[in-house]
């Protein structure tokens, strides 16, 4: 239905690592793909939105649904409806004009409309009506039928850096861990890097760094799960010290070595190291 939440199911099944067509005329569904199949990246995830505003084109969908079966080429259809209030309380507050509307009533396009998608309604897989969810609750069901992991595709950066640099400008969470013990004042390890053993041995020796990485640990294994039912799909976690050659280096890397046990993607970069290795 218009104004259930297309655009932001579209939005929430891109960010699942969906192919998101919006308003394909469905007489060409069979011809997309096939190209989808025969492309050199093979797309293995699409999502077509069809709705009343392909005009004559959408009486066509049943055909193409019907070839699709016949080539054994699986599908489901998802649809989105809310009640006649709710949509003309939609439409009213963004100004924006129904499909189906000729200058005549809005309430009476909305009802005309329901009546064009009552056997597409019927044959879906999926009814989600939205009327009384908030943005966050659609994208938990979205991610709860179609995600391929309790994670979906959420993945987690996590760079360590150095304050004398500034901090990353895209950070979600930053952690400052220039209270940790510091091998700079240490001569042999002053031109070594959080990579090197002995630096990492010195910094995950210590007691403070044993009790930090714990209650760390624990706070983002609390904190992802709602980062997820939020519907984010990438966290950015930065871990700072002076210079980002030592302590953020090391406990990027434990950090990051300790959240894969639990199933997430990780990425680490270590975002100020290179500059100390040239000078070395």
């Amino acid at each position: 239905m218009s104004g259930a939440g297309k655009t932001q199911t579209i939005n929430c099944l891109e960010d699942l690592g969906y192919y998101c067509i919006d308003n394909l005329p469905p007489s060409l569904l069979i011809k997309f793909t096939e190209l989808s199949i025969q492309a050199e990246t093979r797309l293995e995830k699409v999502a077509m939105v069809t709705d009343v505003r392909g005009g004559e084109f959408f009486h066509d969908l049943f055909r193409s649904l019907k070839e699709l079966e016949e080539h054994k080429i699986s599908y489901e259809i998802l649809f989105l409806e809310a009640s006649d209030e709710v949509l003309v309380s939609r439409f009213k507050e963004s100004r924006r004009r129904h499909p189906l509307a000729q200058g005549g009533v809005l309430l009476d396009s909305i009802r005309t409309e329901r009546k064009m998608l009552e056997e597409l309604r019927g044959r879906a897989n999926i009814i989600i009506d939205t009327s009384s969810l908030t943005p966050r609750e659609l994208n938990e069901k979205l991610i709860s039928y179609f995600s391929e992991s309790k994670t979906g595709d959420f993945s987690i950066n996590i760079v360590s850096f150095g304050y004398k640099a500034g901090i990353p400008v895209d950070s979600d969470i930053v952690m400052d861990v220039r209270f940790l013990p510091n091998p700079f004042y240490d001569p042999v390890m002053r031109t070594m890097t959080g990579e090197d053993k002995e630096v990492i041995d010195f910094v995950m020796r210590s007691p403070i760094s044993k009790s930090f990485t714990r209650r760390y640990l624990n706070l983002l294994k609390f904190l992802i799960p709602y980062y997820i039912a939020e519907g984010k799909t990438n966290l950015a976690i930065s871990i700072g010290c002076t210079g980002g050659q030592h302590r953020s280096v090391v406990l990027a890397d434990y950090i990051a070595q300790q959240l894969r046990k639990y199933g997430y993607n990780i990425v680490v970069r270590h975002r100020d190291v290179a500059r100390y290795k040239k000078q070395q």
